[in-house]
């Protein structure tokens, strides 16, 4: 079983004592980092979205991105990103066994990097799934990465006999993932939060983010297999729902948080 998840916007960039991969994708992200380069402080505000400090922050990044950079200028992904979901999977609190086993069975989709392992060696960045960055293969990063994604996906899967996704990503970025060419089942749990207002339960983006993460642990801690075993999920108050569940869409729920 293999599971994906989004990366984040916010990063933590403290050291971290441990041993550092490279992502499989290098030279793609060098040429959309080629690309960046061209874009002024202007065209990255209106292209991502930013404040002046932001997009001043990202032109400054892309200028100082380094194609063969030293060690100290990395951060492994999954404990450099430090958004919601971050919060949730914890990176830096699992054993050495469980971050191995991440290593071979999680997968972050990036902007630029396309697919990571959780210890890849990544420098400074931000670029949405979702920006429309024209390169010379389309209009934005969906067309630029095309079927890639998927076949790194194929790939790992093949290297350990998984057959399921579990799909922890957002839309944006899963988005991306070319579902033709993806040879395996895709699971997308759903997580909700009832009020008990009875307006019936309700996605809420935030808690969500930090299920999604939650969950990513849970597969990664237990090693689960089989698609139906992530209906044992119950960090966080959560409880699988069948009632509102459907095969590929299990449905999470818990009462709405009150602190």
């Amino acid at each position: 079983m293999l599971t994906v998840i989004s990366p984040a916007k916010k990063m933590n960039w403290d050291m971290r004592d441990v041993q550092m991969t490279t992502p499989d994708m290098l030279d793609d992200a060098a040429d959309l980092v080629h690309v960046a380069r061209r874009l002024s402080v202007d065209d990255l505000k209106s292209l991502m979205h930013l404040s002046d400090a932001l997009a001043k922050l990202n032109r400054d990044r892309f200028a100082s991105y380094d194609e063969k950079p030293d060690d100290d200028v990395l951060r492994p992904a999954a404990l450099a990103f430090a958004g919601d979901t971050y919060q949730g999977l914890e990176a830096a609190s699992l054993d050495a066994d469980e971050l191995a086993y991440a290593q071979d069975h999680l997968r972050i989709l990036s902007g630029l990097y396309g697919v990571l392992r959780p210890l890849d060696g990544i420098q400074p960045y931000r670029l949405e799934m979702g920006s429309r960055l024209k390169t010379a293969k389309g209009k934005n990063l969906y067309a630029y990465w095309g079927s890639q994604l998927s076949a790194a996906l194929n790939a790992q899967a093949m290297a350990t006999n998984s057959d399921v996704l579990i799909n922890c990503a957002s839309q944006e970025y899963f988005g991306a993932v070319d579902l033709g060419a993806l040879r395996l089942k895709v699971i997308t749990p759903q997580f909700m939060e009832d009020k008990g207002d009875g307006k019936g339960p309700k996605i809420v983006s935030f808690y969500a983010k930090k299920a999604r993460g939650a969950m990513a642990r849970f597969v990664v801690q237990n090693r689960l297999k089989d698609a139906k075993s992530v209906r044992d999920f119950d960090i966080g108050g959560y409880a699988w729902q069948e009632n509102l569940s459907t095969d590929d869409k299990p449905v999470f729920l818990r009462p709405y948080p009150t602190a």
